[in-house]
């Protein structure tokens, strides 16, 4: 509880972009955002003032953090499960809790527990071997079991040589067959500690390099019944798992149905353009889930919202405030958000979203502007 507004403090773990854009949503709500960072220059430290330094890892740094807090969540899921569990031993309210956190963490306990719910998955196994890989098939693609994101601990493996090469980096890793896709989808879903939920539009998600690009919401020319399924999943997921906050579903359309891809627990690229486009934020959703306050409407405000990410370009051009002026004067409708991160080659650093009846036009002029500031031009 802050002292001065009598208003709660959320400690958030982690000082990306997502605890950045969780702070604005604070700001309206009167709450106070604390944030752990390991860096005084990460996206968040820059602009809240509630910043701790420290290291995520480290249990007396979790432990001097959390003091003051009246719930502590995160922006992303590599805190350990052993220093999660003695926080909450010792009386922390931590959301989600480390026993549901754990499914975003390990692939492989996400994959064992999401069989058991009897939900679609691509067809999987451990493997830690030649002969495990060649046992399960090729082509596949291998996934470390823990600490992959953007692509990252992710590779297609059509060759037994290009397996060997993984393997032999020692990391745990689950193979998953590999599927022929129409496209991806994405489902978020907010739940509450007393179990209230709710279920925001499904999105199409473009992928580029194992990097989101864009977000089309909701998913053009989907189904009813498509729809439907996939909130069920969430739901099943999120209420199955025990889930507090914000629960994405990443998942892949295939002539066969959907199938489970990946999960986060936490606010998460493929809602940002709920900023603009829904009656509630991701963020504020978020925050409204950890504290058990009641849920806000996930109804659309426009028939269609399109998010595209701006990655780092090459060095050289324009500045990025000259390339900032020039959009805005193009485009006085996009919306930018800029995370505050020094620029390199494929790094996110912001995002841009448009609002329309067109998708198809709604996406070309996003992706515009998404090149403008990465390319100047």
């Amino acid at each position: 509880m802050d002292a001065a507004t009598q208003l709660p403090t959320v400690g958030m773990i982690g000082a990306g972009q997502l605890a950045r854009m969780t702070h604005q949503a604070a700001i309206a709500l009167g709450q106070s955002l604390k944030v752990l960072a390991g860096d005084p220059a990460e996206s968040a430290a820059v602009v809240a003032p509630a910043t701790v330094l420290g290291d995520y890892r480290e249990l007396e740094d979790l432990r001097a953090f959390a003091k003051g807090c009246t719930v502590v969540t995160f922006d992303h899921e590599h805190v350990p499960q052993s220093v999660l569990r003695t926080l909450v031993d010792e009386g922390v309210d931590v959301q989600p809790r480390p026993e549901a956190l754990l499914y975003a963490q390990d692939k492989q306990a996400m994959r064992t527990r999401l069989a058991e719910f009897g939900l679609p998955q691509p067809r999987w196994a451990p493997v830690d071997s030649i002969s495990d890989v060649e046992a399960f098939g090729l082509p596949c693609v291998l996934k470390a079991a823990t600490g992959g994101y953007d692509g990252k601990g992710v590779w297609m493996i059509d060759t037994l040589a290009d397996a060997q090469a993984v393997l032999a980096s020692g990391i745990r890793l689950i193979a998953e067959e590999r599927m022929a896709l129409q496209r991806e989808l994405a489902v978020q879903i907010a739940r509450s500690p007393r179990g209230e939920t709710a279920v925001y539009p499904v999105v199409e998600t473009v992928q580029s390099g194992g990097i989101c690009t864009e977000v089309i919401a909701p998913a053009p020319h989907l189904a009813p019944e498509t729809a439907d399924e996939a909130k069920r999943i969430a739901e099943t997921i999120a209420t199955g798992l025990g889930v507090c906050g914000m629960l994405a579903v990443e998942l892949f359309q295939t002539s066969k149905g959907l199938f489970i891809n990946e999960l986060a627990m936490r606010a998460h690229n493929s809602g940002h353009w709920t900023i603009e486009g829904a009656e509630t934020s991701q963020f504020e959703q978020h925050l409204r889930a950890v504290l058990d306050y009641p849920l806000g409407s996930t109804a659309t405000v426009a028939p269609y919202t399109v998010m595209a990410n701006v990655l780092g370009g090459r060095a050289g051009g324009p500045r990025l405030d000259e390339r900032l002026q020039h959009l805005l004067a193009d485009d006085p409708g996009a919306h930018v958000h800029l995370y505050g991160k020094a620029v390199r080659p494929g790094r996110k650093i912001g995002h841009v979203t448009v609002r329309g009846d067109d998708p198809e036009l709604l996406r070309r002029r996003a992706l515009r502007a998404a090149e403008r500031l990465q390319e100047g031009e």
